[in-house]
């Protein structure tokens, strides 16, 4: 049967023609977006600056305070400072009496010098008599060794008898005892002998007392050992003060660290000296600089962690004993990377993972084809992509519904838009 759809739209009015027309037209335009294919999201590769990093929390350990007590007993003549005074390390806090130290220091000085003096009179005098005496034993020895020959000699003649031969050889044994005597004596008194040692020795022990005096006599002047703030003080001048007596508290103005808790399986990304960025959780929008000092080499069996500690070069006024803080720790850092989010990423901890890129021209425009993408450093939602695509290929979202050589329309998704400087890898 032959329809003249000419005579047709001849017999319609002109509301059926128009109606007819936007039908027709609406039936084209379902072609042309069918033909085009799903609008889809999708992710642009930029490069920037990526950072990798280790995020934790923990607290603020800082020197909390000092108790200042008395070493000895003594009565208390001096107070020079008062409670919320600032001080230096070394800045006299309490003095005692001394005069009863400052004479036993005198003792012990004077002691010194006896022994001094004793050491001086063995090498100066002892030792060069005894070598004199060694020296005139020895030629008194020599002498009656002469005398024995020649009463020797005259006895074989017959011009003396066996007494005065006797008499020669008793004088001999008598020299030859003192020589030996004389030798020792001269022994002892050389460096390294007996006497020699035995002032030295004297000597040693002078000074000894003499440091230990001193070092009573510094125990009356109390100072403070580090640097800080005076928060108490419990003595008065005119009190009588015993040994291990808490006298006044100083709160330190020492180093202050941050101790973190980083999951067991962070560590092999942390080393000592990397950088963080830290905030308090009561100041979260303003950031202070840390780097890492230590890593415990024990792991918490319980939770799996391990402590580190990082050390806060200047840290703000506000931070304080205990705070709460939260910690970026620079890990690793790649200059003008090109950043692939893991949104797009298909089978993202296989060995071979592929995304589904979207033609700009040629026959492949508009249809997503499988690429496989090799990828180094991961972080906060990231990857560096080390090789597979160009910086600004359009990337199909994973969550799409979309198979490879399927014709799609590309619609930008924010995932990509800014990947940032920095992204955080998160970790407890």
């Amino acid at each position: 049967m032959n329809i003249d759809l000419r005579a047709m739209l001849s017999k319609l009015g002109w509301p059926s023609r128009l109606a007819l027309l936007a039908f027709a037209l609406a039936l084209l335009a379902l072609a042309w977006r069918s033909w085009r294919g799903p609008e889809v999201m999708t992710s642009t590769l930029l490069r920037r600056d990526f950072v990798q990093s280790v995020v934790a929390s923990g607290r603020v350990e800082a020197p909390h305070r000092a108790d200042i007590a008395a070493q000895i007993t003594g009565t208390v003549t001096r107070v020079p400072v008062a409670e919320g005074q600032q001080v230096a390390a070394g800045d006299l806090l309490v003095e005692l009496e001394s005069a009863e130290l400052r004479a036993s220091q005198r003792q012990a000085e004077l002691a010194v010098q006896q022994a001094l003096a004793r050491v001086r009179q063995v090498a100066e005098l002892q030792a060069p008599v005894a070598e004199q005496q060694l020296r005139q034993a020895l030629a008194n020895l020599n002498n009656a060794k002469s005398q024995l020959n020649r009463q020797q000699a005259l006895f074989e003649q017959g011009f003396i008898g066996e007494a005065a031969l006797d008499q020669a050889r008793t004088t001999l044994a008598f020299n030859e005892a003192q020589w030996r005597l004389s030798q020792k004596q001269s022994e002892a008194l050389r460096p390294g002998g007996s006497d020699a040692a035995l002032a030295d020795a004297a000597l040693a022990q002078a000074r000894a007392n003499a440091e230990a005096a001193a070092a009573r006599s510094r125990y009356a002047r109390i100072s403070a050992p580090a640097a800080g703030t005076l928060i108490g003080r419990k003595v008065e001048v005119g009190d009588v003060v015993q040994a291990g007596k808490v006298l006044m508290t100083l709160s330190p103005a020492g180093r202050t660290q941050l101790v973190l808790s980083i999951d067991e399986r962070n560590l092999r990304l942390i080393a000592p000296g990397q950088p963080a960025l830290a905030s308090a959780d009561a100041y979260p929008d303003q950031h202070f600089e840390a780097h890492l000092v230590f890593i415990n080499p024990g792991v918490n069996a319980q939770t799996g962690a391990v402590e580190v500690k990082l050390d806060v070069p200047a840290p703000p006024p506000y931070l304080s004993q205990d705070m709460t803080v939260s910690v970026d720790i620079e890990v690793a850092r790649r200059p003008q990377a090109l950043l692939l989010p893991l949104a797009v990423v298909r089978e993202p901890q296989s060995a071979a993972p592929w995304v589904l890129r979207v033609g700009e021209d040629g026959r492949d425009k508009g249809i997503a084809r499988r690429q496989s993408v090799r990828l180094g450093l991961r972080s906060g939602g990231y990857a560096e992509l080390l090789d597979g695509l160009v910086e600004g290929d359009r990337l199909v979202l994973g969550s799409e519904p979309v198979k490879d050589g399927a014709r799609v329309r590309a619609r930008p998704d924010p995932v990509g838009a800014k990947p940032g400087g920095a992204a955080p890898l998160a970790g407890r």
